[in-house]
Formats: structure tokens, sequence, C-alpha cells
């Protein structure tokens, strides 16, 4: 009888948590994001990746924004072994752990605007983990943004002890 209550109790709990969960801020909107900045592949502050990720990935700090909806805007910068570049304009959203690609950059030079954005778990099965990489070592700190301002989240990126946080 005892379990009985106790396990009725722990459901009744898990319950309440995974509702709370959804229900962050039912009332949180989206800004619209602007078009993509530009940004400078020299100034790029280095993503800690994998070792058998074959790619350099890097942040332009003049491109992060924080948005009043809580959104980390950036560019990231992608180089391959020749030196190739591309790059996506993307938004984190640390209090749900989620991702969203805007745009992306070709090597021909133009920007590409992504059809219908979504938002995506940081720890999903994404093509890439930078966004989940770039999270953990300075733009997230648990489910809030790094810091108050984007000088704090350059600080943490430039940082040698990264942030680890859990998605």
């Amino acid at each position: 009888m005892i379990f009985k209550k106790l396990l009725w109790l722990g459901l009744t709990l898990m319950a309440c948590g995974a509702a709370a969960q959804v229900l962050v801020d039912p009332d949180w909107k989206e800004s619209e994001a602007p078009p993509p900045p530009a940004f400078q592949p020299d100034q790029l502050i280095r993503i800690d990746m994998p070792s058998y990720v074959s790619l350099r990935f890097g942040v332009d700090p003049a491109t992060l924004v924080i948005t009043p909806d809580g959104i980390v805007r950036y560019v990231v910068v992608a180089k391959n072994a020749t030196g190739a570049i591309s790059a996506m304009y993307e938004g984190i959203r640390c209090a749900r752990g989620e991702v969203k690609t805007y745009a992306r950059y070709s090597s021909s030079g133009h920007w590409s605007a992504v059809k219908d954005p979504q938002w995506q778990e940081l720890n999903g099965k994404l093509p890439s983990r930078h966004a989940l990489a770039l999270a953990r070592q300075g733009v997230c700190q648990g489910r809030a943004t790094s810091g108050n301002s984007v000088a704090d989240i350059v600080r943490a990126l430039k940082s040698p002890t990264p942030y680890s946080t859990s998605y």
C-alpha cells in the first residue's frame, strides 16, 4: 500500500514537472530575425569540436546579439582543409536548449534564407554539433544566456575553461 502511494506520488510529481517544462513561458514569441550580418573570417573565435570533425568552426564576435526574447544570434563559419568557407546565421535559445538556422552563406559569397526555419533540439540529431559546442563553450550557462552582455559571452568563449551544460 505504501509502495503504491509512493509510486503514485512520484508519477504525479513527474507529470507536474513535465507540464512545467512545456509551459516555460507560454506567452513567449520570437522577435523577427534581421537579415544576416556581415562577418569577418579573420576575426573568428574558435569553437572546440571533437577530433573526428574535419571542419574548423568559429563564431564572429561582431555578429553576436542577445535579443530581448532571450535568443543569442550569431554567424558561425566553417572552414575545410582547403580553406573554403561556408557560414550559417543562427540563433540559440538557451532556455529551451534549441537552435535555429535562419540563413546559409556559400562560397559563392551569397546568403540564402532558410525556408520556414524551425527550432531544433541542440542535443538532437543535427548534421553538425557546432551549435551544441557553442552553447556549452560560452553562449549558455545552464538554461540561461551566459552573463548579461555580448562581452560576457565573448569572454566565456575565449576562456580556456569552457562552460559545460547538459542538453
